[in-house]
């Protein structure tokens, strides 16, 4: 009798998973299918500001009215500030020589009938992949991303990117001010002499970045700066540093303890990633990089696959964290090491930007004045 009520069990929640499953795919669908109206008809707001704007040299005081008279007429319409407007101008202006759309809103406006404003691709540029992937983007990240971003190579890169992995709109701008698209695939890494598989080594690749951004660490001294400082802010910081290494991390520890022979070690910090199906360890160095640090990690990382790896789990992957490096000597550095590793460096929210290098005065000098 029980074997059957567990048979019973088992079956309900089958069910149940599958009219979820059902539920969630049929939301998703509508979703995309309204966002890709929504972006229509910005599109042909957009182009219909712009023709307006140059014909009959339209300033922004026309737009304001154009916005009021819009909520006067439909009151408690949302989406249609003076400033939203303006954004569809500039959506339309972007993308007009790659978009079009099938019927034009001027032709709505001079009749009745219900015209559905669908975006159709008319440049060679867009991909029968990035028009989908176009479409599931939203009109918040698409402006984000034409209003800090300059190439067309890199505004498609954000909408895939933000189309395949659902960005919210706070991780969009993450990566674009931590310049994901330059810092992706370029890693000095081992991993085409260690990583045999072509698959696993892509995925390696596209996992690891050349520079992190770690604007949550403020350190006012920094004389004061060292490794477990770092450590702990990272911890005390774990969602924001899960955000900059990207999708698939999963935190496991910081100090992660193992003992061999008696004695103990400790890794920095240790993750897993789900897309490798690998542990990644992570040292953690305040200064420059130093070919030492290779062989200390490159022991880590036989411990780990040692003792801790799990069968169906592949090779664990080691990324040395520094804050400054130099390739050629971290290229000869990795030459005879079979374990796969890379290193990075990273920038603290206490780091100027060159452009503002010797506009102001250093922290020695803030000091000497202070004394």
């Amino acid at each position: 009798m029980k074997i059957e009520n567990m048979k019973i069990e088992n079956e309900h929640l089958q069910t149940v998973k599958q009219l979820k499953s059902a539920i969630l795919a049929s939301r998703y669908r509508v979703a995309v299918l309204a966002n890709r109206e929504m972006l229509g008809l910005y599109f042909a707001i957009g182009k219909l500001i712009s023709e307006k704007t140059k014909q009959e040299k339209w300033g922004a005081k026309v737009i304001e009215v154009l916005s009021n008279d819009l909520q006067n007429e439909l009151p408690g319409l949302r989406g249609f500030s003076a400033s939203n407007i303006k954004k569809m101008k500039i959506f339309y202006e972007k993308w007009m020589n790659h978009f079009t759309i099938r019927s034009l809103i001027t032709n709505e406006l001079k009749s009745e009938e219900n015209i559905e404003n669908e975006l159709v691709v008319i440049g060679s540029s867009v991909t029968n992949e990035l028009e989908e992937d176009f479409h599931k983007v939203g009109f918040t990240h698409h402006f984000e991303i034409l209003s800090k971003t300059k190439t067309l190579v890199e505004q498609i890169f954000y909408i895939q990117k933000t189309a395949s992995e659902f960005w919210s709109i706070t991780t969009l701008r993450y990566h674009i001010k931590s310049n994901l698209f330059k810092q992706q695939g370029l890693l000095p890494n081992n991993f085409a002499k260690v990583i045999t598989q072509d698959d696993l080594r892509a995925k390696a690749l596209m996992s690891f970045k050349d520079e992190y951004l770690l604007d949550f660490i403020n350190i006012e001294d920094p004389e004061e700066e060292n490794e477990r400082l770092i450590e702990n802010e990272i911890v005390r910081n774990i969602k924001k540093f899960l955000l900059s290494l990207g999708t698939d991390f999963a935190f496991i520890a910081n100090q992660y303890r193992f003992i061999l022979d008696d004695i103990e070690y400790f890794v920095d910090l240790l993750f897993y990633n789900r897309r490798m199906q690998c542990l990644v360890a992570f040292d953690l160095k305040k200064g420059k990089f130093i070919p030492e640090y290779l062989g200390k990690m490159n022991f880590y990382l036989s411990a780990l696959d040692e003792m801790v790896k799990l069968p169906h789990e592949t090779p664990s992957v080691g990324i040395i964290l520094c804050k400054e490096k130099n390739n050629k000597v971290v290229e000869f550095s990795f030459r005879d090491l079979n374990k796969a590793m890379g290193v990075s460096t990273y920038k603290t929210g206490n780091v100027l930007p060159n452009e503002y290098k010797g506009l102001l005065p250093d922290a020695e000098m803030l000091k000497s004045l202070m004394d």
